[in-house]
């Protein structure tokens, strides 16, 4: 059972050198279907440009996510961090609209001094301000897609991510692989782990469909350290199994290559699904 599958890079391609409002082009020329575009310093998107970009995924079939700014943290302990978070957060949910990207990826936050319980209880109250605000601005096309993270000090567990998105409106996954990996120590070593978290975001959530990241990741003992290109060392998590779980599965599935080779490793993945299907 197979469904719609697409993979694509995280940013612009390596080899890509003209305007971001036009690289749906050549992202199809080379055969993929997905792109996430990367806000993580600061939206600095016009909403001209943006509209230029819809447009030009429109025409290629090129699906579009984007990545919110790096410097979030709704669960810290400075009220001022987190007001700036949500206004990152509305600013990226605007030029998402623009561009007619279908989730915004991003961070939720770190546990600073407080349990998980409490950073998740922050967090919580921050989502209800970022709606409230973003509902009185009458911005509504949007769907945040809070990220499972690779630091043992980041808020950003499956369960976590799962409660969230369970919680809010608006939200649903998404599931960066490497970083579950990371974020266990090596935990992902089978397609029957694969298979635990799709079972999850199901019982969880009732997915049939999911945004996601991959990339093979160098970790230690506190998290995610460094990627890495997908076979460049054995770090893991592995590929194939996890490519097999989402045909057998048939949900729709956006992979997103995190590697440093971008596209040509999602390039790979394409190339490994579908050696798979045909098998």
């Amino acid at each position: 059972m197979t469904s719609n599958v697409r993979f694509g890079p995280a940013g612009n391609p390596l080899g890509y050198r003209g305007e971001t409002v036009s690289v749906c082009n050549y992202i199809r020329k080379k055969g993929l279907d997905a792109y996430e575009y990367q806000a993580t310093y600061g939206v600095r998107i016009s909403k001209q440009s943006a509209l230029k970009l819809k447009k030009n995924s429109k025409k290629n079939d090129v699906i579009i996510s984007m990545h919110a700014p790096y410097y979030i943290n709704l669960s810290s302990n400075k009220d001022d961090v987190i007001e700036r978070s949500i206004q990152r957060l509305i600013q990226s949910a605007k030029a998402a609209e623009w561009m007619n990207a279908y989730r915004i990826v991003f961070h939720p936050g770190f546990y600073t001094k407080y349990t998980p319980t409490e950073a998740m209880m922050k967090l919580h109250s921050a989502i209800n301000v970022l709606n409230e605000k973003l509902e009185s601005m009458g911005v509504s096309n949007y769907t945040f897609a809070p990220e499972t993270t690779g630091k043992k000090s980041q808020l950003g567990s499956l369960e976590e991510i799962i409660e969230i998105c369970r919680t809010h409106e608006n939200f649903t996954p998404t599931i960066d692989f490497a970083h579950l990996h990371a974020r266990s120590g090596g935990g992902i070593k089978s397609k029957e782990d694969y298979g635990i978290i799709f079972e999850k975001l199901e019982e969880g959530l009732g997915l049939k469909s999911l945004h996601s990241h991959f990339t093979n990741i160098e970790f230690t003992d506190k998290g995610e350290r460094r990627h890495h290109a997908l076979f460049e060392y054995s770090y893991g998590p592995p590929l194939e199994p996890l490519l097999e779980e989402i045909a057998e599965r048939g949900w729709n599935v956006t992979v997103i290559c995190e590697t440093p080779r971008l596209d040509e490793d999602a390039l790979l993945m394409q190339k490994a699904y579908n050696n798979i299907l045909k098998n």
